[in-house]
């Protein structure tokens, strides 16, 4: 009975090794070869080097993108009397800030402002650091601006309305995300959530 058994057992045996062997080969698989990160907007396999533009900040003082060489630089365009996208957005970014912690302090989300007739440079940098004090809020003259937002593909016009406000801008509502290296690496749409913002930050923060 013994010797009709064994067989059986051997085989077992057999299963139980090979299904553990291929169980770990599956996870030393995953560990060695991770799937590829699914980015949250238009990833560029073969980036561009980013328009080195120099604006106005608070003070007047000017500001240059290489000025952030080394951290990963998210930018965005909009203005302060904006009724909705400019708010969401800047409070989006500021809670990926959030989740990402202390690798925050690599990162850095500038404003450029599309109002130059309204947002003083003092104005629209008081406007992005009531988000975030990392923020920095920067506007120029209508040609300066013009120049950034074509290097950027961003589009604004200035459209007469009945409204207190009097006027509002219409404008390009992505957010253009450029490498430590100073190239153009991602381009998100509006409305991508904060966790995914974070997450993508991450991935290019660990290069």
């Amino acid at each position: 009975m013994l010797n009709k058994i064994r067989p059986i057992l051997l085989l077992l045996f057999g299963l139980v090794v090979g299904l553990g062997l291929v169980f770990g080969a599956v996870i030393l698989q995953a560990r060695l070869f991770p799937p590829p990160h699914q980015w949250q907007g238009l990833y560029l396999d073969e980036p561009r080097v980013a328009f080195d533009f120099q604006l106005q900040g608070a003070g007047n003082a000017p500001v240059k993108l290489s000025d952030f060489r080394g951290k990963v630089v998210v930018l965005f365009f909009g203005y302060r009397s904006c009724p909705d996208v400019c708010p969401l957005t800047l409070a989006n970014l500021e809670r990926a800030l959030t989740t990402l912690g202390p690798a925050a302090a690599d990162v850095q989300v500038i404003m450029v402002s599309v109002d130059p007739e309204r947002d003083t440079p003092e104005a629209v940098a008081a406007y992005a650091q009531a988000f975030s004090p990392q923020f920095v809020g920067v506007t120029g003259s209508l040609a300066q601006l013009t120049e950034v937002a074509e290097a950027y593909n961003i589009y604004f016009m200035k459209e007469e309305t009945p409204s207190a406000a009097g006027y509002l801008v219409t404008h390009s509502s992505t957010l253009t995300v450029i490498d430590q290296s100073g190239k153009i690496r991602l381009v998100w749409p509006f409305g991508v959530e904060s966790s995914a913002i974070a997450a993508d930050l991450n991935v290019l923060l660990a290069r």
